[in-house]
C-alpha cells in the first residue's frame, strides 16, 4: 500500500507536465507589491529567443481585483534586444462592459486577462530579448492590479 501513493505521485506528475504546451517560450506572472501598480514597478524579463526564423505571438497578461476601479487600463509595452534601443508601444485593453460587469476569467474577487499585444512576430536575430509591461494610467500606484506578466508563443 505504501508503494502506490508514490506511484499515484509519479502518475500525477507525468500527467501535470505533459500538459505545458510544447510551444510556449515564457509564461509568466510578476506579482505587484500589495496590489498597488506604481510607474517604476515594470514587469520586466529577459528572454533567450534560439529561432529568428519562427513566428511568435506575445501576450500580455493582467489580474486584477474587485478593488480596480476602471472599466479599461493603458498599458505601455517595451520591447527589444539587449544593448539596443527599445521599441515601446501603449496599449489600451477593455476590462469591463459599461454596465460594470468585468470581461476576464473570474475566481473569487479576481479576473484574469489574457490580451494579445503582438501576432506572428518575427524577432530579427537570435539572442537574449527584454520585454517590458508598465501600467500607464493617471493613478499612480494603480490599485487594485494583482499581477502583471507575459506570454510568448511559437505559432505552429
Amino acid at each position: 500500500m505504501r508503494y502506490s501513493g508514490i506511484y499515484l505521485s509519479m502518475i500525477l506528475a507525468l500527467l501535470l507536465g505533459g500538459c505545458a504546451n510544447p510551444n510556449t517560450i515564457i509564461d509568466d506572472n510578476k506579482e505587484i507589491p500589495n496590489h498597488n501598480w506604481a510607474y517604476v514597478n515594470r514587469a520586466a524579463y529577459d528572454v533567450q529567443i534560439d529561432d529568428p526564423n519562427s513566428l511568435y505571438n506575445i501576450y500580455c497578461n493582467l489580474r486584477i481585483t474587485a478593488d480596480y476601479k476602471y472599466s479599461n487600463i493603458f498599458i505601455i509595452f517595451r520591447r527589444g534586444e539587449h544593448g539596443k534601443k527599445p521599441q515601446a508601444t501603449r496599449y489600451e485593453f477593455k476590462l469591463a462592459n459599461p454596465d460594470g460587469e468585468w470581461l476576464g476569467a473570474g475566481s473569487g474577487n479576481v479576473y484574469s486577462y489574457r490580451f494579445k499585444l503582438l501576432t506572428n512576430y518575427k524577432l530579427p536575430a537570435k539572442g537574449k530579448y527584454h520585454f517590458e509591461l508598465e501600467q500607464n494610467m493617471r493613478d499612480n500606484p494603480l490599485k487594485g492590479v494583482s499581477d502583471a506578466g507575459i506570454t510568448i508563443e511559437k505559432v505552429k
